[in-house]
C-alpha cells in the first residue's frame, strides 16, 4: 500500500550512469516519453492539483515539509496528502493510495520506500499526472541493482507517458507560486524573495546552500530544481524549458558531472541568444580521480579541460569560485547582452577609498587576464576641470580626497568614456560605517547607462551589499569572486562573437579495408586520416627476408603493430635511415626491441617513411570524451607533449574560425606566425588539417575513440602527419 507514514533513510551518493540519454527522449510525447516542453514546464514548476505521496502527520519528519512549506509560501494550487494510516495531515483529508485520490493530479511528490515507488508510479499516471518528482533513494546511487531498479522505473514511466525528475531529488521549489515540493530544510525561512534567478542542482544539498547564500545578498530567485540521478528529465531539458520562462533571467548550475550532452549543448546555445546567461560551477577542476586513455591525447584532453571548451563553446559562463555563481548573477542578468567582444585583454577602471583593498582585486584582475589601467591625459584633464583632482596611475585613490558627489561624477564620467571595458569601485571601511560617502554615490552612478559598474567592498559591510544589490549593482564580498566574475563575463562575450555555430561534418565512409574494431596499424590509422583528406607522410610496409620498397631516402623505419601505438617508448623506432643496409641494420633491431618489450604483440612488418622537413612540430589529437562527446585537440608535439600542456581544444566538428582560434591559443605556434623574423609556416593548410582531422566524428560505420598525429609537421609550403594513432570503439552488443 502506498502512503506509509515513515521517513526515508537517505543515500549520500548520486548515480553516474543512466538509464538512457536525455537526448534520445527529449521530444517524445505523451504516450511515449512524456510531456515535454510548456506542458511539462507547467506540471513540474506550477500545478494545479498536487500528491504528496508518503506524507507525514508528524510536522518533525522531513516527509511532512512540503505540505508545511507549501502553506508557509502561498502556494494557492490545491494538495492532496497520501499516507496509509492517516485519515487527516495538518488538517487536510489524506488519503490511503494514490488510486484513491478523488481527481486528477498535475505534479505527484514520492517520499515511499524505494520499494514502493513503482507502485507510486504506477497510481499517479492513472490519476493524470504528468510528472512525478521522486524523492526516495535506493537506486542508481546503490550499485547495480539500484540500476537495475531504476531502468525499470525510467522503461515503466516511459511507457504510462509519465515523466520523472530524480529519483533521489530533494525536489523542485517554484517561488514565484509557492509550488514548494522539496524538503530541503533551507525552506524553513520565513520569506522566499521571488526574483530572476533560477537553479539547477545535482547535489540535493548544494541547492539550498545556493537559496541560502543568494538569499543572504539579496538575491531573488525563480525557480530551483535538484535532478538527483536524472534517470529521465536532466539538466540539459530543465535548462531548455527554464529558457522559455518568463520570471527566469538568468540559469545557474551546480554540476558535478555532465549526463546529457547531446541535449545541454542545444539548450545552452538557445539561453545564450535569448539572452538568459547561463553561470557554471562544475566540481572536477583537479585531474583526482580522472580515467584518461594512456596517450598524450588522453593525458592532455582530461575530463575537465574537454568539459571547460564544451561549455565555452555552447555559451555558458563556467566561474571558478562557488561564490562567484550567484554573486557574479546581477552582472551577467545586466551586462551579458551588451558588454562587447574584444579581441584584447578587458580594461577596467578602478576607483577606490583603500588603497590596500583595491590592491587585492587587481591582483586577482592580472591572474584573470583583465587589466586595471590607468586614465589617459586627456580624462585626467577632464576630471581637473570638474574639480576632481585624479592621478594616472592604475589604481584612484580618493580616500579623504573627495567629496561624494565628486565620487558620483567621477564614477559616471568614467562609465560614459571609451578608455575602459568597465568599471570597479572598491570600498573601505566607509561601506560598513558611512555608506553615505562611497556606496551611496555608487547606487546614484549607476543609472548612467554604458559599460558595466560593480563594486567590491573590502569590509563585512552586509547593509551596504544589499543596497547595492536592490539597485542591480553587482557587488563582491571578496576580490577572487568579483575578478572571477569580471573575467567570465568578458570571456563570454568573446566566445559568443567568435562562435560559428554548429558546424556539421560531412558524412565520409570508412576505407572498407580497415579494421572496424580496436587499435589500427599506423598504416591502417594513416589511411583513415588520408580518406578524410589530411596530408600523411608517404610510407610503405615491409615484411620478412626482402626490404624492397620504393619511399626515396633517407626513411624513418618503425615497428608497425596494431597491438604497439607508442613505438619511442620501446625502442620501436630509426630514423635516419640512409640505404638498403642500414634498413636491414635497423630492422633487426627494432623487431628484437619489439619482442622484448612486448612478446605477445603481433608484429606486420617494418613501416618505412619519408623523412619530411618541418618548421613546427605539433600534436593533433582526438578524443570521444565519456562527457561530452568528440573533441580535438591541438598542442606542442613530439615526445614532450605532455610537460609543455600548451593545448587548446574545441567540440568536434571544429569549423575553420575555430582552427584558426585554436593556432592562436596553442603559445608554440608563434614559432611559425612571424615571431621574431622567424619563417612564417603555412598556418592556412594547418587550419585546414584541423578541420579535416575533426570529422573523425562522422567516419560512418565505426566510432573513434582516440585519434592521434603526433607529430604533425608545420612546414613553409602544406603541413604533414608522420605519425599516427587510431583506436576504435568496440561494437555494443
Amino acid at each position: 500500500m502506498i502512503g506509509i507514514d515513515n521517513d526515508i533513510a537517505r543515500g549520500p551518493g548520486h548515480a553516474e550512469a543512466v538509464t538512457e540519454p536525455a537526448a534520445a527522449r527529449a521530444n517524445d510525447g505523451p504516450g511515449t516519453g512524456g510531456a515535454t516542453g510548456s506542458a511539462l514546464a507547467r506540471a513540474l514548476f506550477t500545478p494545479d492539483v498536487v500528491a504528496l505521496v508518503g506524507a507525514s502527520a508528524d510536522e518533525r519528519k522531513n516527509t511532512a515539509r512540503p505540505l508545511r512549506f507549501m502553506r508557509k509560501h502561498g502556494f494557492a494550487g490545491r494538495i492532496l496528502p497520501v499516507n496509509a494510516g492517516r485519515s487527516e495531515v495538518m488538517g487536510l483529508v489524506a488519503y490511503p493510495s494514490v488510486a484513491a485520490l478523488p481527481e486528477s493530479i498535475d505534479h505527484a511528490f514520492v517520499m515511499v520506500p524505494g520499494a514502493q515507488v513503482i507502485d507510486a508510479l504506477e497510481q499517479s499516471a492513472a490519476r493524470g499526472a504528468r510528472v512525478v518528482t521522486v524523492f526516495s533513494d535506493g537506486f542508481a546511487e546503490l550499485g547495480e541493482a539500484g540500476m537495475a531498479a531504476q531502468q525499470a522505473l525510467a522503461a515503466r514511466a516511459r511507457t504510462l507517458g509519465v515523466r520523472l525528475l530524480g529519483p533521489n531529488s530533494i525536489g523542485v521549489v517554484d517561488v514565484h507560486s509557492g509550488a514548494i515540493l522539496s524538503v530541503n530544510a533551507v525552506l524553513e525561512m520565513d520569506t522566499l524573495q521571488a526574483g530572476p534567478v533560477s537553479v539547477i542542482s545535482q547535489s540535493g544539498s548544494m541547492l539550498g546552500a545556493l537559496l541560502s547564500r543568494g538569499a543572504a545578498r539579496g538575491m531573488g530567485f525563480a525557480k530551483l530544481v535538484s535532478v538527483g540521478n536524472e534517470s529521465d528529465i536532466g539538466v540539459g531539458e530543465l535548462v531548455d524549458m527554464l529558457v522559455d520562462d518568463a520570471p527566469t533571467e538568468a540559469i545557474l548550475l551546480f554540476l558535478e558531472t555532465i549526463r546529457d550532452a547531446a541535449v545541454l549543448g542545444p539548450a545552452l546555445r538557445r539561453a545564450r541568444a535569448a539572452g538568459k546567461p547561463v553561470l557554471v560551477y562544475k566540481l572536477g577542476r583537479s585531474a583526482q580521480g580522472e580515467a584518461l586513455a594512456q596517450s598524450h591525447t588522453g593525458a592532455l584532453a582530461g575530463n575537465d579541460a574537454a568539459v571547460d571548451a564544451f561549455l565555452r563553446k555552447h555559451g555558458a559562463m563556467r566561474v571558478e569560485m562557488l561564490e562567484t555563481l550567484f554573486e557574479a548573477a546581477p552582472l551577467a542578468i545586466r551586462h551579458a547582452r551588451t558588454v562587447p567582444a574584444l579581441t584584447r585583454a578587458p580594461r577596467v577602471a578602478v576607483v577606490t577609498t583603500t588603497g590596500g583593498g583595491a590592491a587585492t582585486v587587481v591582483d586577482r584582475l592580472g591572474l584573470a587576464n583583465v587589466e586595471a589601467v590607468p586614465p589617459p591625459d586627456a580624462f585626467v584633464a577632464h576630471m581637473a576641470a570638474r574639480g576632481v583632482k585624479i592621478r594616472q596611475t592604475p589604481i584612484i585613490d580618493l580616500t579623504l580626497a573627495a567629496t561624494s558627489a565628486q565620487y558620483r561624477d567621477l564614477v559616471e564620467q568614467m562609465v560614459q568614456s571609451d578608455w575602459c571595458d568597465a568599471v570597479l569601485c572598491v570600498v573601505g571601511s566607509s561601506a560598513q560605517f558611512h555608506p553615505q560617502l562611497a556606496v551611496k554615490p555608487i547606487v546614484e552612478a549607476s543609472v548612467t547607462r554604458g559599460k558595466p559598474l560593480l563594486a567590491f567592498l573590502a569590509p563585512d559591510a552586509a547593509q551596504s551589499l544589499q543596497v547595492l544589490q536592490a539597485a542591480g549593482v553587482p557587488a563582491f564580498r571578496t576580490p577572487e569572486s568579483c575578478a572571477d566574475a569580471l573575467a567570465c563575463l568578458f570571456r563570454a562575450a568573446a566566445a559568443a562573437a567568435d562562435d560559428a555555430g554548429s558546424p556539421s561534418a560531412p558524412p565520409t565512409p570508412w576505407p572498407p579495408h580497415l579494421p572496424t574494431r580496436g587499435n589500427l596499424t599506423e598504416l591502417e590509422a594513416a589511411a583513415a586520416f588520408q580518406a578524410l583528406g589530411v596530408p600523411i607522410a608517404a610510407a610503405a610496409l615491409v615484411r620478412g627476408e626482402s626490404l624492397a620498397h620504393t619511399v626515396p631516402y633517407p626513411v624513418v623505419a618503425k615497428i608497425c603493430s596494431r597491438d604497439i601505438l607508442h613505438k619511442t617508448e620501446i625502442g620501436g623506432v630509426q630514423v635516419g635511415v640512409r640505404d638498403n643496409a642500414e634498413l636491414a641494420t635497423a630492422a633487426a633491431r627494432l623487431l628484437a626491441n619489439a619482442r622484448q618489450a612486448a612478446p605477445d604483440a603481433h608484429i606486420d612488418g617494418i613501416l618505412v617513411q619519408r623523412m619530411e622537413d618541418r618548421l613546427l612540430e605539433l600534436m593533433l589529437g582526438y578524443r570521444n570524451d565519456p562527457l561530452v562527446g568528440p573533441i580535438v585537440v591541438l598542442g606542442a608535439g613530439g615526445i614532450t607533449a605532455e610537460l609543455h600542456r600548451d593545448v587548446s581544444l574545441r567540440p568536434a566538428p571544429v569549423s575553420l574560425a575555430e582552427a584558426r582560434q585554436m593556432i592562436d591559443e596553442v603559445r608554440s605556434t608563434r614559432l611559425v606566425r612571424g615571431f621574431r623574423n622567424l619563417p612564417h609556416g603555412d598556418v592556412d593548410a594547418l587550419a585546414d588539417a584541423i578541420v579535416r582531422f575533426s570529422h573523425l566524428c562522422a567516419m560512418q560505420g565505426v566510432t573513434v575513440d582516440e585519434a592521434e598525429i603526433n607529430p604533425l609537421f608545420v612546414r613553409a609550403s602544406g603541413v604533414v602527419g608522420v605519425d599516427c594513432v587510431l583506436r576504435l570503439a568496440e561494437p555494443q552488443t
